[in-house]
């Protein structure tokens, strides 16, 4: 496929990713596509992470924040910049990735070829294995959650597919969608900002996609923090259900949260010393503890 020629930002969110950003920016500056920026956002790292990265890539450019920002203001730094320096795509790009030399050519050249696709992701594996890490996701909507789905032998062979959700892992945008659907939501500070904007891409008439032939590695490194990690999982869900379910299914979100709360309070009392419980309490007490506190003002 030849090279398109079209301004693409590449905004990459840095915390303490003293493990993994080096690793990602020179996976990144062996792209062969041929006119690309690489922005590195850091949110106020401790781990000497961003001055070794300066150090070593002279081509990127460098944003520090003054603190961490969480996920979707981080972002959305990087995101201001680029379109101000007309980017007519931007892909959002975990710091724990490295991706293969034609991944951007690719995405960028069926971009350029379907305009009403308004995200697409490549296709995500774990780490050094070839495991299917992201391959595209639904949304239940009964359940109150997301589910990433296998795609079938015969969607991997081709072009590219649609799904209900891309990941903030690795999304290439449009710049228009941005002008229809705005920036990532910053009441996410961390997890579900992704379909958030997904959702809100769709309902602006964009289409969401998936192409089998760009890759990208993720060595996820939330696991690192497991407790953290469930704990704004149940946050943002919470506030990403409560915001974007429609009219009729509200009710539904209301009893079924409510049951939710009731197995967490059950689980508490059996295993009081179960961290994972502790932190999904906690996050309900502070989700209701913030919409309090928006009410009174």
């Amino acid at each position: 496929m030849k090279n398109p020629s079209c301004k693409v930002n590449i905004v990459v969110l840095n915390y303490n990713g003293k493990d993994v950003l080096k690793k990602c920016l020179s996976s990144l500056f062996r792209l062969d596509y041929p006119d690309f920026e690489a922005v590195v956002v850091d949110n106020d790292s401790k781990d000497g992470s961003l001055e070794e990265a300066k150090n070593d890539f002279a081509r990127a450019t460098f944003i520090k924040n003054e603190g961490n920002l969480g996920f979707s203001a981080g972002n959305n730094v990087g995101i201001k910049y680029s379109l101000e320096k007309q980017a007519k795509y931007i892909l959002l790009l975990n710091n724990d990735t490295e991706i293969e030399r034609n991944m951007l050519s690719v995405l960028v050249g069926i971009m350029e070829k379907h305009k009403d696709i308004g995200i697409i992701s490549p296709v995500i594996t774990r780490g050094d294995s070839s495991d299917v890490w992201f391959s595209g996701g639904k949304i239940d909507w009964m359940r109150m959650r997301t589910m990433h789905e296998d795609a079938s032998p015969e969607k991997l062979k081709e072009e590219f597919f649609e799904t209900g959700f891309v990941s903030g892992c690795a999304m290439l945008i449009r710049r228009e969608v941005f002008a229809k659907a705005g920036l990532l939501d910053e009441d996410f500070f961390l997890y579900w900002e992704d379909v958030d904007f997904s959702v809100r891409a769709k309902r602006a008439g964009f289409k969401l996609a998936i192409s089998p032939l760009s890759k990208v590695r993720h060595f996820e490194k939330s696991e690192d923090n497991l407790e953290a990690k469930i704990y704004w999982l149940v946050v943002s869900g919470l506030f990403f259900f409560k915001k974007n379910s429609r009219c009729y299914l509200r009710p539904w979100i209301f009893f079924y949260t409510i049951m939710r709360k009731l197995k967490n309070r059950m689980d508490v009392g059996k295993k009081a010393s179960d961290a994972i419980s502790l932190s999904v309490k906690k996050a309900y007490d502070d989700f209701k503890s913030n919409v309090r506190a928006k009410k009174a003002n």
